[in-house]
């Protein structure tokens, strides 16, 4: 795949005012429609947990989000719980980890429904870069060419970089995701948006999340 991208941010084109504004109001009205399917994902994980997916509900993790600020990112724990994350930021990740009920919610995207509350609380979008592990992420500001300035939006559930690369595990993947993202901050628009909201959507209904 060609990941080389036009990783100039046009003003006046990405960050206009009325985009901002139209995208901050659509995240705020699609995450309002979704709250309900959260509250009932979240009763039926309480009764299926114990006999699948033993251990807490919800993985609570720091990520660093704009203006390369931390913040608590929420999502449906997939995982056997551990006492430390000890994943390097070069690391494969850890498959052997996941549950079975794990795997059919990172299937179907349904992990990542806790998020929404991110979305309405101002530290995430619904589509934008995809927000790093702080303690990774702190690494890559110093490794990345572009690391920082890939910040100047809210980190999204989905985003351009994710959807066209996918999951990466090396120093040089984490260059071409950044420099996708770039393109994305530097192209942004109502058009964009839903381009990679309809990706998002493809990719859940063939079983492809992770």
């Amino acid at each position: 795949m060609d990941t080389r991208f036009d990783t100039g941010i046009v003003a006046g084109t990405g960050q206009r005012r009325g985009f901002l504004i139209f995208k901050r109001a659509f995240d705020i009205a699609v995450s309002l429609v979704l709250l309900p399917p959260l509250v009932l994902a979240a009763l039926a994980l309480l009764l299926l947990n114990p006999a699948f997916n033993r251990g807490r509900l919800f993985y609570v993790q720091p990520r660093m989000g704009r203006d390369c600020v931390a913040f608590r990112a929420w999502k449906f724990r997939t995982m056997i719980p551990a006492a430390a994350v000890t994943r390097g930021p070069y690391d494969p990740p850890e498959d052997q980890r996941i549950t079975r009920l794990g795997q059919v919610l990172r299937r179907t995207r349904l992990d990542e429904l806790p998020q929404i509350i991110n979305v309405l609380k101002g530290e995430m979008s619904l589509i934008g870069p995809r927000p790093d592990y702080i303690v990774h992420a702190l690494r890559y500001l110093g490794e990345v060419p572009g690391y920082r300035e890939r910040h100047a939006m809210r980190p999204g559930i989905s985003g351009y970089a994710q959807i066209t690369l996918g999951y990466v595990d090396s120093l040089e993947g984490v260059r071409s995701k950044t420099a996708a993202d770039l393109h994305y901050i530097g192209n942004a628009s109502i058009r964009l948006d839903c381009w990679i909201a309809w990706r998002t959507f493809v990719t859940v209904l063939r079983g492809l999340g992770r």
